[in-house]
């Protein structure tokens, strides 16, 4: 095995440390995590199924973001705690039904209510939010709501293995894409996930948009629960949970129909809880965070 190959094959078993906590009352569950490009040193994150539908921004230390505070370098040190009670930035008609993840496209925020646990649901859909000013905004309105369906799925729920769960999604090159969650007949971790993809270019509200389904991955250590794409739109990492702890990158290369085949990188982990939360947060290294409020950095170049 050559250096190179070696190195893209390292695994880390110890457990992950915690590099900061989220303190803010009302994050309580994070279920989605993106990098802000506009706004320097801010993350978009947002909760579970059954919250409000709204977003918080946060910084890397992981304090929470509100209306009129500043982010210039010259008031760092001098922000005001924000309140407990600050409900973070409300959407505007929309229903956090089962939010499981968060993509953004350095315009955009996307939102995905597509939480599916018993795959019996028939209104998954994705809201679409032009990223507003953390330092300014209190609420913002989706631009267009999504409908969805997998074009494969023909009973609600299916009969044996449950394949059309989804808290993975990503977007680039104009397309939405999403990665499954799949679960056997009793409910146990399968380690097998379907990539789909939505053309936001002839993506309607009117109607309900079918995902295509153009790749397939097997053996995975844990079922995935979040991905994210890297800014250049080069490299995607995609986090795992259940048996095992993981974080595996691909190179997006070619056609998307091959972007699954090989693994650039895989990095085991342990000790870091639910996870359920990836961005990238650098060249080489992922932003995690798990349900109980812990962040994690890892190391995956």
């Amino acid at each position: 095995m050559s250096l190179v190959a070696l190195v893209a094959c390292l695994t880390l078993q110890s457990p992950l440390v915690p590099v900061a906590r989220v303190e803010h009352p009302p994050i309580d569950e994070m279920s989605g995590i993106v990098k802000s490009r506009r706004w320097a040193g801010v993350y978009w994150v947002h909760n579970d199924s059954g919250d409000q539908a709204r977003v918080f921004a946060i910084r890397a230390d992981e304090s929470a973001v509100m209306p009129g505070q500043q982010n210039r370098k010259e008031d760092a040190g001098k922000v005001e705690p924000v309140p407990p009670e600050f409900p973070g930035l409300a959407i505007n008609q929309a229903v956090n039904t089962d939010w499981e993840d968060i993509a953004y496209d350095g315009q955009n925020l996307y939102l995905a209510d597509v939480g599916n646990n018993n795959n019996a649901r028939r209104d998954l859909a994705v809201y679409v939010v032009s990223e507003p000013n953390p330092f300014d905004a209190r609420s913002a309105t989706p631009t267009t709501r999504y409908p969805v369906a997998y074009l494969d799925q023909a009973d609600f729920p299916p009969a044996g293995d449950k394949p059309f769960d989804c808290e993975a999604v990503f977007a680039r090159g104009g397309n939405l894409y999403f990665l499954t969650k799949h679960r056997s007949p009793v409910g146990m971790p399968v380690g097998a996930t379907n990539l789909y993809v939505l053309s936001l270019r002839s993506a309607r509200a009117d109607r309900v948009n079918v995902l295509r389904k153009v790749a397939s991955l097997q053996g995975l250590p844990g079922w995935v629960t979040a991905a994210d794409v890297s800014d250049d739109g080069r490299r995607l990492a995609i986090l795992m949970q259940a048996p095992g702890q993981a974080v595996w990158t691909f190179d997006l290369e070619g056609p998307e129909s091959g972007w699954l085949r090989k693994p650039s990188a895989k990095v085991e982990f342990s000790g870091a809880r639910q996870c359920e939360a990836i961005c990238w947060d650098g060249p080489d290294t992922v932003r995690i965070t798990n349900e109980q409020r812990d962040v994690f950095t890892l190391r995956v170049g």
